[in-house]
């Protein structure tokens, strides 16, 4: 009797036409314009994401901070991928699959904890702090348990971050390490701990939260706060000779004070300034921005609110920035860290993670308050969240048709598009 394969010709050929309508999506796109209302609504285009870009690239997951000693962890979902990220006995990181090689059982369901040992909850298969199977009571004797640790993914401390990659050959990640890590390393993240966190799950695609953070040109109605602070509200059309020449002051300050405090690094001279369009290296960025005048913190008074973070002696430090695609962002003053991770949760969903760090000898109540280092990022992100929201409701309209980007405001989100689109265009 004829039988039919489980993988034929059938699925191949749906994989091609698959690949053929992702290629001529990936075409319709005017250079210039937004993207077309599928890339925010097609299951197609969210799989090839997973594959292309998550499971490919270097994902931000959290700070060194959180998992300090041997057992410590938390874990993360990329879609249908959880993994537990813990420290080993001789403290090293490790992201292993939350996957248990028995059955499968997730073995991890707490978001975070600390454990002797990683133990699965249906059998009692007992796994050590670095994925090696150590005990699987009721087997039979001759089963090689080194066959059957718990699968892991490739993990990298940065400075006090800590990235993970779902690839089997992930990009080279000493590039980014190279060009960043000296604008991190003053800022002392290995020296931090976590004043507060707060998740978000956000009804938007997570590159509507992308462009939106990518450009300022909804700031001025949008954001009170930050505009207080920050002066890329001001953009190239809108900028007058009073307001350039404040600019030029404020980088004419601060480059002179930063190379005398050997921070040596201006809104000028960034490893990334803005995500190129291709090359391995385009998803990283970082660089120091000078914050307006009477502001030396992201706080809603620009006054300095928690200890000194890191290397720093004085507060006039400015603002670090730091961005790696797809799913991270971090602003960090003198006193306090803000760091902000996105996660694919759906086709139109978003899981969203703010973490407030200060320095790891700061106690709140007597050196910080929370009220005071959290309102200012706090009401900024939950802004932008409910703008996310909005745009994709109108993405969603039968009616909406890719508009014009403002080549004074909206460079980045350009940027961000097509390096979005060149990742989706490669072949699995």
């Amino acid at each position: 009797m004829a039988t039919t394969p489980l993988f034929g010709s059938e699925s191949c050929s749906r994989k091609l036409e698959d690949e053929e309508k992702l290629r001529k999506l990936i075409a319709l796109r005017q250079p210039g314009y937004s993207l077309p209302g599928l890339f925010y609504s097609d299951q197609l285009v969210y799989r090839a994401e997973l594959r292309r870009i998550w499971r490919r690239g270097w994902l931000f997951v959290g700070h060194c901070c959180e998992i300090p000693a041997p057992g410590d962890y938390f874990t993360f979902a990329v879609d249908n991928d959880s993994l537990i990220v813990i420290r080993d006995d001789d403290g090293q990181v490790h992201a292993l699959w939350n996957v248990c090689r028995h059955r499968g059982t997730r073995m991890c369901s707490r978001p975070e904890g600390k454990v002797g040992r990683l133990v699965c909850p249906y059998h009692q298969w007992t796994y050590g702090r670095d994925g090696s199977l150590l005990s699987c009571r009721g087997m039979q004797e001759d089963l090689d348990k080194s066959r059957f640790g718990l699968l892991s993914a490739h993990a990298r401390e940065l400075a006090g971050l800590i990235f993970v990659s779902l690839a089997e050959q992930p990009v080279d990640f000493d590039v980014a390490a190279d060009a960043i890590g000296p604008l991190l390393r003053p800022q002392g993240f290995e020296r931090a701990k976590v004043a507060k966190t707060v998740d978000y799950e956000v009804a938007a695609n997570w590159k509507i939260v992308w462009e939106n953070n990518r450009e300022c040109y909804h700031c001025n109605v949008n954001h009170p706060q930050y505009i207080k602070a920050n002066f890329d509200h001001f953009n190239a059309d809108d900028a007058s000779e009073r307001i350039n020449r404040r600019i030029e002051q404020a980088v004419e300050h601060s480059k002179a004070k930063w190379d005398a405090a050997g921070l040596a690094v201006s809104h000028t001279q960034t490893g990334m300034t803005k995500f190129p369009g291709s090359g391995p290296s385009g998803w990283f960025s970082a660089n120091r921005t000078p914050l307006a005048e009477g502001f030396v913190s992201e706080t809603l008074d620009g006054r300095q609110a928690a200890p000194l973070m890191g290397d720093y002696a004085e507060a006039d430090v400015g603002t670090l920035r730091i961005r790696t695609l797809p799913n991270m962002w971090n602003h960090s003053s003198c006193d306090h860290a803000v760091t902000t991770r996105l996660l694919p949760s759906g086709l139109q969903g978003t899981a969203i993670r703010v973490t407030w760090l200060v320095h790891q000898d700061a106690v709140e109540g007597r050196d910080y308050q929370l009220e005071d280092i959290m309102p200012f990022w706090q009401m900024t992100s939950e802004q932008d969240w409910d703008l996310c929201v909005e745009a994709q409701t109108g993405v969603n309209s039968s009616r909406y048709l890719p508009g014009p980007f403002s080549t004074y405001k909206e460079y980045n989100v350009d940027a961000f598009i097509r390096w979005y689109l060149e990742r989706l265009g490669e072949q699995d």
